[in-house]
C-alpha cells in the first residue's frame, strides 16, 4: 500500500503540531510527510513579551531540521508561490513542485502596520523579536527620563482587526511593575486604548473585569471602544475626536493572512473559510487550514495547537479508514504575565469565536506565572525532540484549570 503524501505549509504552532501529531498517529509506512517553511527555526511567540524587560531570545528559537529528521519528516526550506488544487501540487521558489494527497495550510497571519496611519512611522509595533528588543530600548529611555524628573506618557493602542491583543495587555502590566521596581512609576503615565468593546473581548467578561481592576489598581488609564485613526509624533487621534499626548506609542498592528490563495474561499482579509468540525477548507478536498491561516476569529497559540490536533486526527482517520471521531470544540486557554503574578484565562468558544455565556473563568496569582514559564520551557523542548506540544499534559492542564475554577463559577 502506497504511503499517503501529506504536505504541511508553515513551521509555526499549527504546522509543527499537525506534523508531529500525524507522525505519532500514523506508521511511517503509511505516511510520507513533508513540511514546507521559509524559515529553518520555530519561534515560540508567547515568550516574546519578556524581551523588552531583559529576557533572552535564544531559548525561544527551535531548529527545525533535527526535530523533523527524528521522525523521518521531510523538510523543504522554500517560499510557497501558489497552490494548484486541481493537480494537488504546491509550487515554491524551488524548481521541484511538491505533490500532495492531503494539504495543511498553516502559513499564519502577517502584520500590516500601514493600515493605521502613522503606526509604522511613530509607534513601536509588537509583532517581531526585533520590534520587542527596540521596545526594550525605548522603555529604558522612558525610565531614564523619568528618573531625571522628566514626566513621560506611554500609550498602548489596539486597533480593529488585530489577531490577538493579549501581548499588549501583558506588556502594559509588566511595564507598570518594571517601572515601580525602578521607583519611577509616579513619573510615567500609562494609557491603554483599545477598539475592543471590553478589555480582552474575545476571552469573555471575566477577563474584562480582572483587567479593568488591574488597570484601576495600577493607575493605568484604560479606554475601550476607541479606534485609532492616526498616530502622529506627539499625539494619537481616535474616532471619537479625542487626542492623547504621548512620548512613546506601543501598537498592535492589524493583520491579514500571510498568503492569499486564489480559488479558495476566504474572508476579506484572506483567512481561509473552514468547516468548524475539522478546519477543512470549504469546497477543497483534502485541504485544511488550522491556526492563524484559517477564518477562526480568535488567533492564539493554544487554539492553533488544538486546531492542529483536530486536523491531524481528521487526516489520520482518512489514511487509516477510521471514523472521524468527535468534532473540534474550541477553547482558548492562556496565562497573561504581569511580572508579579499570572492571570489564567479559560474560555470555551462557539464556532463563531464567541465566548460561551457564563463559561469563561479567570484565576490570578504567582502560581499561574510559574505555570506560564514552565510551559514556555516545556513546549520548545517538546518541539526540539519532534513531539507534539503537551499531548497529555495540555489536556491535563485544561482539566485541572476547570476543576480549580469550577467552585468559583460566575
Amino acid at each position: 500500500m502506497l504511503a499517503e503524501r501529506v504536505v504541511v505549509l508553515g513551521g509555526g504552532f499549527a504546522g509543527l503540531e499537525t506534523a508531529f501529531q500525524l507522525a505519532a498517529m500514523v506508521k511511517p509506512s503509511r505516511l510520507h510527510l513533508t513540511v514546507v517553511s521559509d524559515r529553518d527555526r520555530f519561534l515560540y511567540r508567547p515568550g516574546l513579551v519578556a524581551l523588552p524587560f531583559g529576557a533572552a531570545e535564544a531559548p525561544l528559537h527551535v531548529p527545525l531540521s533535527q526535530a523533523l529528521d527524528l521522525h523521518g519528516i521531510k523538510r523543504r526550506l522554500a517560499c510557497v508561490e501558489n497552490i494548484d488544487t486541481d493537480r494537488r501540487v504546491v509550487h515554491t521558489n524551488r524548481l521541484a513542485p511538491v505533490h500532495y494527497d492531503h494539504l495543511v495550510i498553516a502559513t499564519g497571519a502577517q502584520a500590516h502596520p500601514h493600515r493605521v496611519p502613522g503606526l509604522a512611522e511613530h509607534a513601536v509595533a509588537i509583532s517581531s523579536p526585533g520590534q520587542l528588543h527596540q521596545l526594550g530600548e525605548r522603555f529604558q529611555w522612558v525610565a531614564h527620563n523619568a528618573g531625571h524628573g522628566r514626566p513621560q506618557q506611554v500609550l498602548f493602542v489596539v486597533p480593529p482587526n488585530t489577531a490577538w491583543p493579549g501581548p499588549a495587555y501583558e506588556i502594559a502590566l509588566m511595564l507598570d511593575t518594571w517601572l515601580r521596581r525602578r521607583e519611577v512609576r509616579h513619573q510615567v503615565g500609562i494609557t491603554f486604548a483599545t477598539a475592543e468593546r471590553t478589555f480582552g473581548e474575545h476571552l469573555g467578561e471575566g477577563l474584562h473585569h480582572i483587567l479593568a481592576g488591574e488597570f484601576a489598581t495600577r493607575g493605568i488609564a484604560g479606554r475601550t471602544g476607541l479606534a485609532v485613526t492616526e498616530i502622529a509624533e506627539v499625539h494619537t487621534g481616535f474616532d471619537d475626536g479625542t487626542k492623547v499626548q504621548h512620548d512613546l506609542v506601543v501598537g498592535v498592528p492589524p493583520v491579514a493572512a500571510a498568503m492569499w490563495h486564489d480559488g479558495m474561499p476566504a474572508d476579506g482579509r484572506g483567512f481561509l473559510t473552514c468547516r468548524p468540525a475539522d478546519r477543512s477548507v470549504l469546497g477543497q478536498d483534502g485541504v485544511y487550514a488550522p491556526g492563524d491561516a484559517g477564518d477562526f476569529p480568535v488567533k492564539q497559540a493554544f487554539l492553533a495547537v488544538t486546531q492542529a490536533r483536530a486536523v491531524a486526527t481528521a487526516i489520520a482517520s482518512r489514511i487509516l479508514g477510521r471514523p472521524a471521531g468527535t468534532e473540534y470544540e474550541p477553547t482558548a486557554l492562556c496565562v497573561l504575565d504581569t511580572v508579579d503574578k499570572g492571570i489564567l484565562v479559560e474560555a470555551p468558544l462557539t464556532a463563531e469565536g464567541l465566548v460561551r455565556v457564563d463559561h469563561d473563568h479567570v484565576l490570578t496569582g504567582p502560581a499561574w506565572r510559574a505555570v506560564k514559564h514552565a510551559i514556555g520551557r516545556y513546549v520548545p523542548m517538546r518541539y526540539r525532540h519532534g513531539r507534539p506540544a503537551l499531548p497529555r499534559t495540555g489536556d491535563g492542564l485544561l482539566t485541572a484549570a476547570r476543576r480549580l475554577l469550577g467552585p468559583i463559577g460566575r
